[in-house]
């Protein structure tokens, strides 16, 4: 655990250039959950106005979770061509435009294309700004992943509170399509913001560090991080896909059904600031992670045994529990040696990750149709609350990705130019344009 993994050679941006790509990094955190937390709130008036059923329904709270995994995969592969700033304010624009046709979508496939494209930025965002953290603000880590993961927060907080006002205040039956469409704008403020965001200083094909992906199986750490961010992802999305709309089952107005839900957002906001700082010390990382448990737990059992008693303090706890985003996101840079590492490790764990929490809302519409009424959906709940205090334990403990996966792949983090017999290959990276190259037969690196 004492050698030091190399690194790309590249030059810091000076101090207003690293002040414009924090900026753009938390105006992008804004926008990671907009396109996801506005449907909860209008649910019943999509189901609605596209003729869908509770099967569907299902599909279209899991389906931005299946796209976060789709398209962050992309993100390597697109920052080893292309600059991420040009990727990560590409994909904002695309996100913008998703948004407004999703809004204006008169057919479901209409809307789950839209849906598509909306998710793009929020995907691609996901998988490339642990790696820029990493980059551009090795010994601010804690720092950078509270602002944008506070911003995250925000952004859902905001969404989740709005979307069902704006929507009434608007007093039509299209009323929803207002709600879902008008967050497009905080999407194109911040694709702005990284197109004037300049390349780094000393960027280049020999100061560019190549891993490779698929190798990462290699790694029992890297192995748990992925199947512990899947399950900490489904308990969140199963938040926001299904518990305003059980909340609206068991006898609450949409409204304020929509408000609890902005309420779990809000509690975020703090947690998001905070957990990261905690969670560089090695010695808070398992009781932090217990107190999340113990609050999931008591969060879904409150509102499964007596949802009206105290719905606001069931909510609370559960946007306590959801600290475990954070804490993953922290783990990530804590967990590998370099930028690069970072970025493979967040695409790895995420891509495959949200498949595994695209499953949960999925699952909770198709047992919510088959038995009208919610208890499949708490049994599932808690028992990934199970599996992710088990998979506690591993996580938790300081060790790092690259050296488990070297002592099986032997050289696997490497920098400098390679050997021009070498084939021309994408990789895990940042800050491009830049590319890898490895020698014939050493596989894919896109995992």
């Amino acid at each position: 655990m004492s050698r030091a993994a190399p690194s790309s050679t590249v030059t810091a941006p000076a101090p207003g250039g690293l002040a414009l790509i924090g900026t753009a990094i938390v105006l992008t955190g804004l926008n990671l959950r907009t396109a996801v937390n506005s449907v909860g709130p209008v649910l019943e008036e999509i189901e609605t106005a596209l003729g869908v059923s509770s099967g569907v329904a299902g599909l279209i709270t899991s389906l931005p979770v299946l796209c976060f995994a789709a398209i962050g995969f992309a993100g390597p592969p697109l920052s080893a061509r292309f600059r991420d700033a040009h990727v990560l304010g590409g994909a904002l624009a695309a996100m913008a435009v998703g948004l407004v046709l999703r809004s204006l979508a008169g057919s479901f496939w209409l809307f789950l294309l839209g849906t598509v494209l909306a998710m793009s930025g929020g995907a691609l965002g996901n998988v490339l700004l642990p790696g820029l953290v990493k980059r551009y603000f090795p010994d601010r880590t804690g720092l950078m992943v509270g602002a944008y993961g506070t911003a995250l927060s925000a952004g859902a907080a905001v969404v989740s509170v709005s979307t069902q006002p704006i929507a009434d205040a608007v007093g039509t039956e299209d009323g929803w399509r207002w709600g879902l469409g008008v967050w497009s704008l905080l999407a194109l403020v911040a694709a702005l913001a990284w197109l004037f965001v300049r390349a780094a200083p000393g960027v280049s094909r020999a100061s560019h560090v190549s891993v490779r992906m698929r190798d990462l199986v290699h790694s029992r750490l890297a192995v748990a991080l992925t199947v512990f961010f899947g399950l900490q992802a489904m308990q969140a999305y199963v938040i926001v896909g299904w518990s305003a709309q059980y909340l609206r089952d068991t006898g609450l107005s949409a409204a304020t059904a929509g408000l609890l839900l902005g309420i779990n957002s809000i509690v975020a906001i703090p947690v998001n600031a905070i957990v990261p700082a905690v969670t560089v010390r090695p010695r808070a990382q398992w009781p932090l992670l217990s107190f999340f448990m113990a609050c999931y737990v008591a969060g879904w059992v409150g509102l499964w045994a007596a949802p009206l008693a105290a719905p606001w303090l069931w909510m609370v706890l559960l946007g306590l529990g959801l600290g475990t985003f954070a804490m993953v996101l922290t783990l990530f840079g804590l967990r590998a040696r370099t930028p690069e590492t970072t970025a493979a490790l967040s695409t790895v764990a995420q891509g495959w990750g949200y498949l595994i929490a695209g499953a949960g809302p999925l699952l909770v519409g198709v047992l919510r149709g088959a038995t009208g009424g919610y208890d499949g959906m708490f049994v599932l709940v808690l028992s990934g609350v199970a599996g992710l205090w088990l998979l506690g334990r591993l996580v938790t403990r300081p060790r790092f990705v690259d050296d488990e996966v070297d002592r099986s792949v032997p050289g696997w983090s490497t920098a400098g130019r390679p050997p021009e017999d070498a084939e021309l290959v994408e990789s895990a990276g940042a800050e491009a344009p830049v590319t890898a190259q490895v020698r014939p037969g050493d596989g894919s690196p896109r995992g």
